[in-house]
């Protein structure tokens, strides 16, 4: 095993695109992030914003770029005909899907952080501006404080969960095109699906079942109840998702032909 890890891990860095994408990750999400808390005021008779989850709102694009980063990750390799050699020099194929899978979720995992970091400082510095002081109930924003540390460590494993998502899809389709709008859908269109419906039971069904809006849940700190998941739950959706789908990839890639 350590000698595919080392060799997907060799494979990747020296992508062009990987670096890039990385580079994407971090800039967008702080970027956006930045962005919405810059545009946010919080009026003199107070406000009642989620401030962790507004700081972290980058995370809604940044995502994008990890998931391109992970669709690639395999799915260039079936567009240049590498796989074939991959998977005769390493031709347990198990092996190989598990070692891509932990060596993106390492690089996520490492861009995520910075991302996160970054947004969280961002937000510390700009919202006092725009009123969220501590006379309007808002406290800077630190990760010393156990809620906020929660919906940012949590984003962190937000975007892990999107890469290993993303991976699995790409596996299954192997067209980098088709597996982008795949995922894409999978985020962003369930995502919106839910305010298209008027049905309130059928609205927070679809919210549950939304991997991209149970995960972001994790992000909350305020009025928790009125969640249709709880943070930790919807993340726990997100996971089930990823396991899923990588479940679905690992199988294609067993069965199918490279």
């Amino acid at each position: 095993m350590r000698r595919t890890l080392h060799a997907e891990w060799t494979k990747l860095r020296t992508v062009p695109g990987t670096g890039r994408l990385l580079l994407a990750v971090i800039v967008l999400t702080a970027a956006v992030s930045a962005a919405a808390a810059a545009t946010v005021s919080c009026r003199p008779v107070g406000c009642d914003h989620d401030v962790p989850k507004l700081s972290l709102m980058g995370v809604q694009v940044g995502q994008a770029a990890v998931a391109i980063l992970a669709v690639l990750a395999i799915s260039g390799e079936y567009g240049g005909g590498m796989i074939r050699t991959t998977l005769a020099a390493m031709p347990r194929r198990s092996h190989v899907l598990a070692a891509k899978a932990a060596i993106l979720t390492g690089l996520t995992t490492a861009a995520g952080t910075v991302a996160v970091l970054v947004s969280v400082l961002g937000g510390r510095l700009i919202l006092p501006g725009n009123g969220f002081t501590p006379a309007h109930g808002h406290p800077p924003l630190s990760l010393a404080d156990g809620p906020t540390l929660r919906a940012a460590a949590g984003s962190v494993l937000y975007l892990a969960l999107i890469a290993l998502l993303s991976l699995g899809v790409a596996t299954a389709v192997r067209d980098s095109a088709a597996a982008i709008g795949v995922v894409f859908g999978l985020l962003y269109v369930l995502s919106v699906l839910p305010f298209m419906i008027s049905d309130p039971d059928w609205q927070r069904f679809l919210w549950r079942l939304s991997p991209m809006n149970a995960g972001l849940a994790i992000q909350s700190t305020t009025n928790l109840s009125a969640l249709p998941l709880a943070p930790w739950a919807g993340l726990g959706v997100l996971a089930a998702w990823a396991a899923a789908v990588l479940l679905v990839g690992g199988l294609a890639l067993r069965l199918r032909d490279a």
